[in-house]
């Protein structure tokens, strides 16, 4: 049995073949346990929620722990709960996340985090579909649907020592990977256009010209960053058209692949060390300047060629 699990392919997707959720739209109806894993910041949480607000089990709680977040001394209680007098401080009984999830769905987000010894209790768990809270005998039933995610490769933890195998195939029945933001270029936008609405309440949009130079970013952070950069762009912004002159001097820059430094030209090397600094010294100018021994006017007429520079860019996408 064990065999056949090792053979399981995560189910990856990206805006070119099928999209994430219709497979999770099948996923969802089920009480399988699902593994999802990716970058972090790719949305891993936003998925599972996505899995549970679809299932069966949407009328009942939903509970999110993460096993990075908690401290090891803490987490077992957390999950399993406690009896008055468990250890030093337990003044009363508390409800651990599985009892509080009963029925419901639990998500062990950054499961790769958890400790060998509470991977082997959530083993059996999974298989008994019972636990006692610490300091006490008595088995409580868990009629919980298990959601994991982790941002670490598991079968690579699993060689390492630092995973239990069993574990990993009993988590490993639906394996999802969500891809980075890179891989999947067609959601920027609607993303971009989606946390605007968010937080501006629908009262500011993004230009076309500025969701054309999303597009065109890396995002190494992920859905996160974006987020946070229209975030950003929304509270500082005073038009309700935010343009790219109101992102003027952050690092939002299309990025080229070079094989090494010595292929880049000297004004390529220039305008990125001027770029790095903006973003070190939070865009201020005056700071960047005295760093990079660049005369203020200098540095302004420089910013304004790389502008003009891209937006012809973004004029010749369109």
């Amino acid at each position: 049995m064990l065999e056949r699990c090792k053979t399981v392919t995560p189910i990856i997707v990206d805006s070119n073949s099928v999209n994430l959720f219709s497979i999770a739209d099948r996923v969802a109806p089920t009480d399988a346990t699902v593994l999802i894993s990716g970058e972090t910041g790719t949305g891993k949480e936003v998925l599972a929620k996505y899995i549970y607000k679809m299932s069966n089990r949407a009328e009942q709680n939903f509970v999110a722990i993460n096993c990075a977040a908690i401290p090891e001394a803490l987490l077992e209680s957390e999950i399993f709960g406690h009896e008055k007098g468990a250890f030093t401080n337990a003044h009363q009984r508390r409800i651990g996340k599985f009892e509080e999830a009963n029925h419901g769905t639990i998500l062990l987000d950054e499961i790769s985090e958890m400790p060998l010894s509470l991977q082997a209790k959530l083993l059996r768990i999974i298989q008994e579909k019972e636990f006692s809270r610490l300091g006490s005998n008595e088995k409580i039933k868990a009629d919980v649907r298990i959601i994991a995610t982790s941002n670490k490769n598991l079968e690579q933890a699993v060689q390492e020592g630092t995973f239990r195998e069993d574990l990993f195939y009993r988590l490993n029945i639906i394996p999802l990977e969500v891809p980075a933001l890179r891989n999947r270029k067609m959601d920027i936008i609607p993303l971009a256009i989606y946390f605007c609405k968010k937080y501006s309440h629908s009262q500011k949009i993004l230009s076309k010209n500025l969701l054309n130079k999303l597009k065109l970013n890396q995002w190494k952070g992920n859905v996160r960053e974006l987020e946070n950069f229209v975030h950003r762009a929304v509270i500082l912004s005073t038009n309700d058209v935010i343009d790219i002159e109101d992102i003027d001097g952050w690092q939002v820059i299309p990025t080229k692949n070079f094989s090494s430094t010595s292929e880049k030209t000297l004004a390529e090397i220039e305008k990125e060390t001027i770029f790095n600094a903006l973003d070190k010294f939070g865009g201020n100018r005056t700071i960047v300047s005295e760093k990079l021994g660049i005369p203020a006017r200098t540095l302004r007429h420089k910013l304004s060629v790389y502008k003009k520079e891209e937006n012809e860019k973004l004029v010749n996408l369109e």
